[in-house]
C-alpha cells in the first residue's frame, strides 16, 4: 500500500539539487588535484626539493587517495554514503588550512596525503551516490556532472593560480600587512593551496542537508525512508514500483564478503579495473599537475606557462559538457572507442613535438587541447559512470573501492615517475610511453565492455553479475 502522504509526482529540481551538492566534492578532488601545479616550483625553491622529493610531494597526495578509496567502499557499504561523504568534507577544510599554515615540508606533504584521503573518497562515492538517485535514463548524464565538476575545479585553480602569481608579482597588496605579505606575496604557494578552505567548507554544509541514498536505506532494512526519498525524486507510483526491483534483487543476492571475490563479479570487476587503470596510464595527471614544467621544457617563461593551463583548463570543461549531453543517447562504448583513439593520435604529436627541432609554443598548446578535448568526453568521465554501474547494490561500494584502488595506484606511480622519466628519457620518450599503454583500450572496447545507457542498475546486476550474460 502506498502512503497517500508520500508526493504523488517527483521533483526535477530536488533530484538535481542533489546531485550538484555531491558533485561539489568533484570540484574540490579538481581543484585539489590542480592547485598543487602552480606551487611546486615555489615549494621547491623554498625547501630545496629534488626531483625525488618533488615527485614525493605531488604523489604523497596520490597515496592518500589510495588509503581513502580503500576505506571509503567499505566504509560507505556499512554507514552510508552520506556519512562517508561528510566525512571527506572535514578532511578537504583540514588539508587546506594544514597547506595553507605548514611550517615545512613535512607538514606540508603531511597535509597533502591528509588532502588525497578526501579525494579518494569522494572520487569513490560521489558517482556512487549520484549513481544511486538518478533515473536509469539520466545517470549517464548525472553522473557526468561529477567530471563535469572535477574539470570545474581544475579551471578554478588554474584561474586562482594565475590570479594569485599575478598579485605576488606585482605587489598588489599592502606589503605592510605582514599576514598578507607572508601569504600572497613572500610564500603565494600558500594561498595557492589554502584557498580550497571556501568550496570545501561549502561542501561540508551543504551535504548535512541530503538524504541517505535510497538503495543503501533499503539494503539496511528501511524501506520507508528509502521510498521517502524516491518518491521525492520520481514521484509514489514510479517510487513503489522501483523499490519493488531494488528489494527482489536485494534479495537475489549471497553474502556480500563471499561475492567481492566470486566468479559471479569476476568479469564486473577486472572490466572496472581495467579502465580506471588504463584512463590514468595516458598521463592525465602529470599534464595535470606538472603542466608548467612541461610548458617550460618548451621554453615557456613561468607566468605564460600557468596562463596557458587556463585555456587547458577552458577546453577540459567545454568537451566534458559534450560528454554530458550525448552520454545517454550515444552510449558508453562510441565515445570511449573515438576518445582513445584522440588521446593516442594527441600523445604521439605530443611525442614527436619534444623529439623534433624547437618549434613554435602554439604547436604544444595545439596538441595538449587535443588531447585533454578528447580525454574529457571519453577516458576522463566514463570509468567512474561505467564503475558505478555494474556493481550489485549490496557490495557496490566495497567493489567500486577495488577498482578506485586500482585507479589511484596507477595515478600515484604516473606522477612519481614524471619528472625522473621527463629528466632521463625526455618528453618524448614519456609521451610515448603514455600512448603504449592505452592502445589496449581498442581491443576493450571492441570486445569485452558491455553498453550500460539506459538500463536500470538492477537490470544491470541481474545480466552481469547473476547469470552469465549474453555475448
Amino acid at each position: 500500500m502506498i502512503s497517500p502522504s508520500l508526493p504523488e509526482r517527483g521533483s526535477t529540481l530536488y533530484f538535481t539539487t542533489l546531485a550538484l551538492i555531491a558533485a561539489l566534492g568533484g570540484f574540490l578532488f579538481g581543484f585539489d588535484t590542480a592547485v598543487i601545479s602552480g606551487a611546486i616550483k615555489s615549494i621547491c625553491e623554498q625547501f630545496g626539493l629534488d626531483e625525488i622529493m618533488e615527485g614525493w610531494l605531488v604523489s604523497s597526495a596520490l597515496v592518500g587517495c589510495i588509503a581513502g578509496s580503500a576505506a571509503a567502499g567499505s566504509m560507505s557499504d556499512r554507514f552510508g554514503r552520506k556519512r562517508v561523504l561528510v566525512l571527506s568534507g572535514v578532511l578537504f577544510v583540514f588539508t587546506a588550512l594544514g597547506c595553507a599554515l605548514a611550517r615545512d615540508a613535512g607538514f606540508l606533504i603531511f597535509s597533502r596525503l591528509v588532502g588525497g584521503i578526501a579525494v579518494g573518497v569522494a572520487g569513490m562515492v560521489v558517482p556512487l551516490y549520484i549513481a544511486e538517485i538518478s533515473p536509469p535514463q539520466l545517470r549517464g548524464r548525472m553522473i557526468s556532472c561529477f567530471q563535469l565538476a572535477i574539470t570545474i575545479g581544475i579551471l578554478a585553480a588554474y584561474f586562482s593560480n594565475a590570479l594569485l602569481r599575478d598579485l605576488s608579482a606585482r605587489a598588489a597588496l599592502d606589503p605592510t600587512s605582514p599576514f598578507a605579505g607572508w601569504l600572497v606575496l613572500k610564500e603565494v604557494w600558500r594561498s595557492m593551496l589554502g584557498s580550497l578552505v571556501f568550496p570545501a567548507g561549502a561542501f561540508f554544509l551543504f551535504l548535512l542537508f541530503v538524504p541517505e541514498s535510497p538503495r543503501w536505506l533499503v539494503k539496511q532494512n528501511r524501506p520507508q525512508e528509502a521510498l521517502a526519498v524516491l518518491a521525492r525524486i520520481a514521484g509514489r507510483a514510479t517510487a513503489q514500483r522501483q523499490m519493488d526491483e531494488i528489494a527482489a534483487t536485494i534479495a537475489m543476492e549471497g553474502p556480500g564478503a563471499v561475492r567481492l571475490w566470486g566468479a559471479s563479479l569476476r568479469k564486473p570487476l577486472l572490466m572496472a579495473v581495467f579502465l580506471a587503470m588504463s584512463a590514468q596510464a595516458s598521463g592525465i595527471n602529470a599534464v595535470i599537475y606538472y603542466g608548467p614544467k612541461i610548458f617550460e621544457t618548451a621554453h615557456f617563461p613561468f607566468a605564460d606557462a600557468l596562463g596557458s593551463q587556463v585555456i587547458l583548463g577552458v577546453v577540459n570543461v567545454v568537451f566534458t559538457l559534450l560528454v554530458m549531453w550525448k552520454v545517454d543517447t550515444l552510449g558508453r562504448r562510441p565515445l570511449l572507442f573515438w576518445g582513445n583513439a584522440g588521446v593516442f593520435l594527441s600523445l604521439i604529436l605530443l611525442s614527436g613535438f619534444f623529439a623534433g627541432p624547437s618549434s613554435h609554443g602554439a604547436w604544444l598548446i595545439l596538441f595538449l587541447c587535443t588531447y585533454l578535448a578528447c580525454f574529457a568526453f571519453s577516458l576522463g568521465p566514463l570509468p567512474w559512470i561505467f564503475m558505478a554501474e555494474i556493481f550489485p547494490t549490496r557490495i557496490r561500494g566495497r567493489a567500486m573501492s577495488v577498482a578506485n584502488l586500482s585507479l589511484w595506484t596507477t595515478n600515484a606511480v604516473v606522477c612519481q615517475t614524471f619528472p625522473w622519466l621527463d629528466k632521463n628519457f625526455g618528453a618524448a620518450s614519456t609521451f610515448a610511453l603514455y600512448a603504449a599503454m592505452i592502445f589496449p583500450v581498442f581491443f576493450f572496447v571492441g570486445l569485452v565492455m558491455p553498453e550500460t545507457k539506459g538500463r536500470s542498475l538492477e537490470e544491470l546486476e541481474k545480466d552481469l553479475t547473476l547469470k552469465r550474460p549474453a555475448r
